[in-house]
């Protein structure tokens, strides 16, 4: 005999049969959220099918709205409550460039009515940064340009890499991750770049998550975002304190140039010289006058003019040893500023993948380094 089933059991046994994952394309409408908890849409497609859609609003991960086409994954089902068929989604996927683009603009929007974006929340980088920590993937271009640009520019610089995945479906989390854990394990860090190179808008959909950008702006650490090629732009650009067209320029925001800080101290150094020089010549021209009046001068006035005679003898004593000490420091500040002259007379600088090692303990024995001499480098194995 067949069994007769109540609704409750009907749709119990329905739901069992529909208990598998699906991915549905189609586009979005009749977009809804409801008490700030539940999102409700249909998809619908071009012969005019349509498929009710169900999920939290935790859930939804990018900005929708009607029209825009979207891939949902998830799992059929029928509601007991009001015996509709839907689909509870998962994880929901723009598709095609304009999908994107739609969901970028509309998320821009309501970060910035937030104040995420706003000019007088930004802060500025150190003017001579000594240690960073920077979120990149290793075996990307851009950590190699940006390493490369970072050591040519001011060498010596003590960076932190997290290695994180840039694009796919593990890149927001990792992204995220990164962010927090410098925060929390490494807040002494002056600046915080996050760099990857070009590519469509969907290779760079991770940069453009509100995950990400909402970690950037929660960072203690002031933060530097240089993405993909200058006419790439990302969320994770307009959130960050400074922005950089590319990772290269990124490093170039981030250092000042060694030749063009040598070259403004001798500017200066120079300056200070001829002012020394005016100043001597300045004060001779009195002492001699000084002079000549004392000479001309009898009596009751010559104690007088002797003692300014004295006093202008000793305060251009005084102005001659201070300008020269003054211009004895910027000398020796400028050699000193040059790591070449200290390759030169012997010392070296140890890297480990870039990296400049100052404990001999982090260095374990069959570590491969590299080693900076006046004149070459050297690879060498630790014994």
């Amino acid at each position: 005999m067949d069994k007769i089933y109540s609704v409750s059991e009907f749709i119990d046994a329905a739901n069992e049969l529909l208990a598998f994952e699906v991915k549905v394309e189609g586009e979005v409408s009749g977009f809804n959220i409801s008490q700030n908890k539940w999102v409700f849409f249909d998809l619908k497609d071009s012969k005019g099918a349509k498929i009710g859609c169900f999920m939290g609003v935790w859930a939804l991960k990018d900005a929708l709205e009607d029209g825009m086409s979207i891939r949902v994954r998830g799992v059929p089902g029928i509601n007991k409550k009001y015996g509709k068929f839907s689909i509870t989604v998962k994880e929901i996927q723009l598709m095609g460039e304009g999908a994107l683009r739609r969901s970028f603009e509309l998320l821009k929007a309501k970060l910035q009515a937030e104040g995420l974006f706003a000019p007088e929340r930004k802060r500025e980088l150190p003017r001579f940064p000594a240690k960073i920590g920077l979120i990149a993937s290793r075996e990307s271009a851009a950590y190699t340009d940006f390493m490369r640009i970072l050591n040519n520019r001011w060498g010596g610089i003590e960076v932190n890499l997290l290695h994180v995945q840039v694009q796919g479906k593990e890149a927001i989390p990792q992204i995220v991750g990164a962010v927090q854990y410098l925060n929390r394990e490494m807040p002494d860090l002056e600046t915080l770049i996050i760099t990857r190179g070009g590519g469509s808008m969907d290779d760079l959909q991770a940069f453009n998550s509100e995950e990400v950008v909402r970690a950037i702006f929660a960072s203690k650490i002031p933060t530097l975002v240089g993405i993909g090629h200058e006419r790439d732009e990302t969320l994770a650009e307009y959130v960050a304190d400074v922005r950089a067209s590319t990772p290269s320029n990124a490093a170039e925001r981030l250092t000042p140039d060694r030749g063009e800080i040598l070259s403004s101290l001798e500017h200066y150094a120079h300056l200070l010289e001829q002012q020394l020089t005016i100043k001597i010549k300045d004060y001779g021209i009195r002492i001699e006058s000084a002079g000549n009046l004392f000479e001309n001068l009898v009596g009751a006035r010559q104690n007088e003019v002797g003692v300014l005679y004295h006093n202008l003898e000793e305060g251009m004593g005084r102005l001659i040893l201070d300008k020269t000490t003054r211009l004895d420091f910027l000398s020796r500040t400028i050699k000193n500023l040059n790591p070449e002259n200290l390759l030169a007379r012997g010392f070296s600088i140890i890297f480990k993948g870039g990296k400049v090692i100052k404990d001999a303990g982090l260095l374990p024995a069959g570590e491969i380094i590299d080693i900076k001499l006046s004149k070459g480098r050297v690879r060498s194995k630790v014994i």
